[in-house]
């Protein structure tokens, strides 16, 4: 019972925010995160290394000794572990600390912990910037609801430039060394179509000239397309929104979201709080 009431405490610290202790837990460890990253980053200069390499070496195994400690004790205070463990924020924490380890066998992977940076995304539910998670979770759901339209045009998109290119290495290949072959000319047309333009590769003849400005603008047509697709989900799907209210994270399956006065879990069923 009295390791129970630990666990839950613990939790309480661990994943609440609307806690005064949860909240400085919390802010804490964002200030680790951002201090780890801008050693990675200092660390990869070469001037800054060699004066203060061994500096670095023990500041980014301080950081990850308790990165690793934090998401061990996330695990412990969790009914469900692994559904942490698979969850968005479980997923990225481990991320964070799995290439310190790894440098003893790859070389070079310590540089990839500046992923830790997307660990800074719980800033939204520390200061209880509730607008932007509802905000962030409807630009989800029209992405996920638009996922097939955006399928079927990133898939004409494909089969656009595959023609444009061939039909430009028929034109410029002849005559122009950039456009040595068909893939080097697909290259091109997705640059073109774009509106990237790189200029490394240039059409030379009258005809490659005005195919490639009638790729440049319908490249601008191209680029609505998206947008207006997304858009048009958001719309549908805003009146509907739910919004996220408070930092009550579910002991069982590692979910946020729920509503102030709800005593169980909305996704697995779980109480919230066995005082309530």
């Amino acid at each position: 019972m009295a390791n129970r009431r630990i666990r839950d405490r613990v939790h309480e610290i661990v994943f609440e925010a609307d806690t005064p202790t949860g909240k400085w837990f919390d802010i804490g460890l964002l200030v680790l995160i951002v201090l780890s990253v801008v050693v990675v980053m200092i660390e990869s200069s070469d001037d800054w290394y060699s004066h203060y390499g061994r500096i670095f070496i023990v500041l980014e195994w301080m950081f990850t000794i308790i990165f690793t400690f934090e998401y061990i004790l996330r695990l412990w205070v969790t009914i469900r572990p692994w559904k942490y463990a698979l969850s968005f924020y479980g997923i990225i924490d481990l991320i964070a600390i799995l290439p310190s380890y790894l440098s003893f066998f790859l070389v070079g992977t310590q540089y990839f912990v500046i992923i830790r940076i997307f660990r800074l995304l719980r800033v939204f539910r520390i200061f209880k910037l509730g607008k932007f998670l509802t905000e962030g979770d409807q630009l989800r759901s029209a992405l996920i609801a638009s996922r097939n339209k955006i399928m079927v045009f990133l898939f004409t998109v494909t089969l656009l430039v595959v023609i444009i290119g061939s039909v430009m290495y028929l034109v410029e290949g002849g005559t122009n060394a950039g456009f040595s072959s068909i893939p080097r000319s697909v290259y091109w047309a997705i640059v073109t179509l774009t509106t990237v333009g790189y200029g490394d590769i240039t059409p030379q003849t009258s005809v490659g000239q005005f195919l490639s400005a009638a790729v440049m603008i319908m490249g601008y047509a191209i680029i609505a397309v998206p947008t207006g697709i997304v858009t048009n989900e958001m719309i549908a799907g805003a009146s509907g929104r739910s919004r996220f209210t408070n930092t009550q994270v579910c002991r069982y399956c590692a979910r946020e979201g729920h509503a102030d006065d709800a005593i169980y879990c909305k996704y697995c069923g779980g109480r919230l709080n066995e005082h309530k």
